[in-house]
Order: C-alpha cells, then structure tokens, then sequence
C-alpha cells in the first residue's frame, strides 16, 4: 500500500476536523452537542436535503483512494452519520477517534465500490445493490429503531445528515457481503472432522464456566496499529459507561464478525475465546463491563450479560416466606412467628401459590429468590436446597434475619445447551467467512494508493 499523509499529530487532526466540519456547514460545538436518537418521531416530516458548504465556502480534498476522492464534506457527513448511529456523546477529546473512524470507514468504502465495479466489468454481472434494495434495508433499519422508513429518514435530516451518506453506506455493506458470500460461500466446506473436533472441545468445557457476552473488536490492522487500537477503546468504555448502547457501538466500530448483531457472541466457553478475554470474565459479575483487553491485533471489549458454571453444577430456583426475625428476639417471638409458618406451610400446594397463600396471615413475606448455584447458597439454605425435591418445601429454618420456609421450585445441571450439528456448521461457516472478509479487504489496502490530507 502506497500511504502518503499530508497532516499528522494532534494539532493537525484538530485544524483537519474544523476544516470537515466548517465544509459542511456544522460548527464543532454543534456537532459535540447533537443528542443520539431516544424514541421515534412523533409523526413523519419531509426530511430536509443534504446541506452543502456554505456560499463562499469551498470543499477540500480529505483523501484520495486510486485516485477517487473523498471530500471535506463526506467526512463531515460520516461523522455525523457515525454519531447518530451510535449513540456516543462526543467532546472535543474523542472528535480525532470518531473522525479516524469516519475516514476509515470511507477509505473501505471507495476500495469496495472500486472492487465490485471491476469485478461487474470483468465478469459482466450486476453486484452493487439496487435503489429499490437499499429502500429494503433502510426500511428495515428504521423497523429495528421502531420509525417508519419516512421518520428514520427525517430523523437522519434533522441531524444535519443528507440521505445520499446513509444510502452509500448501506449500498456498500449490502454489496460487499454479497460479493464475499457469493464468491467464497459456496467454496467453503465445513468437514465433519471439524464439526466433531467442535463438538469434542465444546464437550470438554461444558464441566468448566460459560459466559454469554457481547463484544467489540477494534482491529489494530485497521485503526494504524495497537496504540491507536487501545487509544479508541478506552475511548469507548467511556462512552458506554456514560450511556451509549452497546449494540449501536458494536455495529459501528468493532470488526468481529458479530457486529452486524450488535456484539452479540451468544454463549462461549473455554477455547471459543481468547485467552486474553477469558482471564478477565473470570473476574466479572454479570451485567459489568471490561476494561479494553489487549490481544494480538486488536484491542476487545466485553460487555458481560449471564454466566454460568459448568456442567458439575447444580443450580436451584428456590421461593421463600418468612417472618423478620432479629437475631435475640425472644423465644416467645419465635414461637409466634414459628406457628404462622407451621400453619402456613400446608396451605402452599406449589410455587406459584406461595405469595397469595402468604399474603392471608399478618407479618409473613413470601417473595422469589430467584437461581443460584447450591453451592453459593447460605449454609441454612443449601441443606434444604440439596435434600428437597422440586415443589418441596422446608421446615422452618432460622437465619440471623428472621424465620423462613423455603420452596424448590426448579432444580437443574448447570452448563450449555447442547449445540447440535447444524448450529456449529453454521457458526464455523460464519466464523471462516468474516475471516476471509477480512483479509480480502486488507490486500485491497495493501496494494491501493492512499492519500490523506
């Protein structure tokens, strides 16, 4: 790849950005201030026309890709594109990472369109969406935003953005993946020596902790190297840890194969990760976020949803009722509190009467305590736990809180579902062809001419 660039450092980034953003017309405090979208429009509106540079105000080169030329104004409306998308709340400090992204993002672009117009010459077949195509998807995204195609559209217009820079961007994601499955889909065989070498390694993790995530992948390959990679992560923690969601990030910046479904990886377990990953779910509570974990090539972030133990686990769905108890009360408190339990347990038949049969006798509370490992369980709790059996419910059990009967109402092995073949020569499949996607789009970089100024 023939890489020249004309502004570099933090300054130059800075007059560069202002440059992109007086092209189109958008002030930077503007910019930093537009809110992401919170709900749908009220009622359709005419979206306005894409503005163009003010009158005395000239557009600039901001790249130049085998000659094709990416304008001021593309980057100014890419950015703004990226920032309503996803939901971050920019500030002067990570303007640069939403810029370099936005630049990146259009550079891949040209080099695609590139691609496919040739392969279209070359082998006289048709690749790039049609108008009517692209209409599907954008009727579909506004679908996922819970908009018509009409609000979704005049919601991207008051934000400054013309539909010409979300119909490119759709065009060529929809184009290229076509490309990428059409010419390499129907090569790629998934063996049985694989599926079984799949099924063999799943089974031998299904005794240790699996852990349902979503992920964000930024691609050190992609960014310019892994300071930069680790740079813009940490940026993003941020931003997701001050409210930007998840998904609309994912979809926006990570490069795993997961980011068309906003990050999410499913269930995974030893193996299916990298090792780098694994040893920080080890140390998170479902519903955290990581920090950006270094590995090769790229910089991760995980957004822990569930876990779960291996398959040598016993989890317990338990219901309880009990009557507070402070820890030397008198015997004839406990007593008292002792009999309405004692009158109480007979009248439970099942789990799903507990609350109503408990809400007829004063002072007793009956509520769900939800699953959990027996083994996490409270010493009280876990012999009850182990010994009943589903719909069983205990004697009372005196804890330092108060007098409880406690119902089991779900008992099971802990571990991951069984996958069955279909479902791994489907993730093998996808896996193998987000990979040679990549790589294809990194020789395009690597022999194309690319100019930033």
């Amino acid at each position: 790849m023939t890489y020249a660039c004309f502004v570099t450092g933090p300054a130059a980034r800075g007059a560069a950005l202002a440059a992109a953003l007086l092209a189109a017309g958008l002030p930077l405090s503007a910019l930093a201030q537009t809110p992401a979208p919170a709900t749908a429009p009220a009622a359709a509106v005419t979206a306005p026309a894409a503005p163009r540079p003010p009158q005395g105000i000239s557009e600039s080169v901001a790249a130049i890709v085998n000659d094709d030329i990416v304008s001021t104004y593309d980057l100014a409306q890419r950015m703004r594109l990226l920032i309503a998308t996803s939901g971050v709340q920019p500030t002067e400090q990570t303007l640069p990472q939403y810029q370099r992204e936005a630049l990146i993002s259009l550079v891949d672009e040209r080099l695609q369109f590139q691609e496919l117009r040739r392969v279209e010459k070359e082998q006289k077949i048709e690749i790039l969406g049609t108008d009517q195509e692209v209409d599907q998807e954008l009727a579909g995204m506004a679908q996922g935003n819970n908009m018509s195609k009409d609000q979704f559209m005049a919601f991207l217009g008051n934000q400054g953005i013309g539909s010409d820079t979300i119909r490119q961007q759709v065009r060529a994601q929809m184009s290229w993946q076509r490309w990428i499955r059409g010419r390499y889909g129907s090569r790629l065989r998934i063996g049985d020596d694989q599926i079984k070498a799949t099924l063999t390694r799943l089974e031998a993790a299904a005794a240790k902790p699996q852990y349902q995530i979503s992920e964000v992948l930024i691609d050190a390959t992609r960014v310019g190297g892994q300071e930069q990679a680790m740079t813009g992560a940490t940026q993003l923690v941020t931003q997701l840890q001050q409210g930007a969601p998840f998904p609309a990030v994912a979809r926006q910046f990570s490069a795993s194969a997961t980011a068309a479904s906003g990050g999410d990886a499913g269930w995974v377990g030893q193996g299916e990760i990298p090792a780098e990953v694994e040893a920080v779910l080890t140390t998170m509570r479902a519903g955290q976020l990581s920090p950006p974990i270094p590995v090769r090539d790229g910089v991760y972030i995980v957004y822990l949803r569930d876990k779960r133990s291996g398959g040598g686990a016993t989890l317990v769905n338990l219901k309880q009722a009990a009557v507070a108890l402070p820890a030397g009360s008198s015997l004839a408190d406990e007593s008292a509190a002792r009999a309405k339990l004692t009158e109480l347990r007979p009248q439970v038949k099942s789990c799903t009467d507990m609350e109503a049969a408990a809400g007829r006798i004063q002072g007793v509370v009956a509520g769900d305590l939800g699953e959990a490992e027996i083994a996490d369980l409270a010493p009280q709790f876990r012999e009850a736990a182990e010994t009943l059996a589903v719909g069983q419910i205990s004697q009372p059990i005196r804890t330092q809180a108060g007098l409880h009967l406690v119902a089991v109402c779900g008992k099971r092995s802990g571990g991951a579902a069984e996958l069955n073949r279909e479902q791994i020569e489907s993730r093998l499949y996808g896996q193998q062809l987000s990979m040679i996607a990549r790589r294809y789009m990194r020789d395009l970089r690597n022999s194309a001419t690319i100019e930033t100024r």
